[in-house]
């Protein structure tokens, strides 16, 4: 089959990494496209996945999110139409939703937050929807997923590249360099704390998180922390350069996997890499200011998360070195996954 996989945020890349290379090793054809936004470009380059950047952000305004919608969408058509696909699959990109639906293509989306306000077009339009069993029924019913085209599996979709981790002992010197800190660091002497900020350009995430300042300010001027903060955006990169000089932002990417793993806890106003130190056995908290996705709600059920959700909870976090814990495993996930979009 000539399959289509559109990439369009970083944290898709690892996600589709396997899944990517488990098609290949079925002998199907696989092209891939991506959009510049964030990380994601720089990152399918260095996992070797490759792909066409077509279009980009739409910025945080939901009206100008609108046009853009309608031109990456036509963008993606006309780049994929030549190539005949068979299979259009991403993780809720609506511009390729759209697209495959133009040309033909069987499409297939996969998602795990039932709080993405274009889940209501991407879920009415696919061919068959994706989703964790954790994500709520009621929820598909409101979006449109009519239950005929619904598949859910067991599990955290981070556990499809996850589950077969080893960590890099080789991957601290990378990092020492790459987050512009003394060549005699030692991780065993300070207590490595990693922060994700909020997605403020983000579709869901109309709201502010007062949290956040908050939680800079207190790991700024904590000399026996370690925080390696990690913006979205180069508004956010300039804003914590300028306002918590302590913090550390790596000057290239680094291996996320093996930082939330040698990292002793990970904060986030996200969810994607809470989900993976979760996973990873690495104590996460969420700060997430709106609607909790289900799963996240999973894992602080599992004991592997927390939340905070107001600036009192704040003291409730534990700045210390972390206890080894095992990795959550599936190592099934990715093969039934495989197999849901080929059916």
């Amino acid at each position: 089959m000539r399959i289509w996989i559109d990439l369009a945020n970083s944290p898709q890349v690892p996600f589709f990494l396997p899944l990517h290379a488990a098609l290949l090793g079925q002998d199907h054809e696989v092209f891939v496209t991506l959009r510049n936004y964030a990380e994601t470009v720089p990152l399918a380059q260095k996992f070797g996945i490759g792909g066409e950047p077509i279009g980009k952000h739409g910025g945080s305004g939901r009206l100008a999110k609108l046009p853009n919608l309608a031109a990456r969408s036509l963008q993606l058509a006309g780049y994929a139409r030549s190539r005949r696909p068979e299979i259009a699959v991403c993780h809720n990109s609506p511009t390729h939703v759209v697209a495959g639906r133009l040309i033909g293509a069987r499409v297939i989306n996969i998602m795990d937050f039932e709080g993405q306000p274009s889940n209501h077009l991407t879920f009415r339009i696919a061919h068959k929807v994706i989703v964790p069993a954790s994500f709520p029924d009621a929820d598909l019913k409101r979006l449109g997923a009519r239950p005929a085209r619904v598949y859910k599996y067991d599990g955290f979709k981070e556990q499809t590249y996850l589950s077969s981790f080893e960590p890099d002992d080789s991957f601290l010197e990378d990092f020492i360099d790459a987050c512009g800190l003394d060549p005699s660091w030692d991780l065993d002497k300070t207590t490595l704390v990693t922060i994700r900020t909020p997605p403020t350009q983000a579709a869901y995430h109309a709201f502010e998180n007062p949290l956040f300042d908050r939680l800079l300010t207190a790991a700024n001027v904590n000399p026996a922390l370690t925080v390696i903060a990690l913006p979205r955006n180069p508004h956010q990169q300039e804003g914590i350069r300028k306002g918590y000089p302590n913090l550390h932002i790596p000057k290239r990417p680094v291996d996320g996997r093996n930082l939330l793993f040698f990292s002793d806890l990970v904060i986030s106003g996200g969810g994607t890499m809470n989900r993976e130190a979760a996973i990873l056995g690495t104590p996460a908290y969420t700060i997430f200011a709106g609607r909790l996705p289900a799963v996240d709600q999973s894992l602080i059920d599992l004991g592997r998360m927390r939340r905070i959700t107001r600036i009192e909870e704040l003291d409730a976090i534990a700045f210390q070195k972390k206890e080894p814990r095992e990795v959550l495993r599936n190592p099934d996930l990715c093969e039934e996954l495989v197999r849901e979009m080929l059916t």
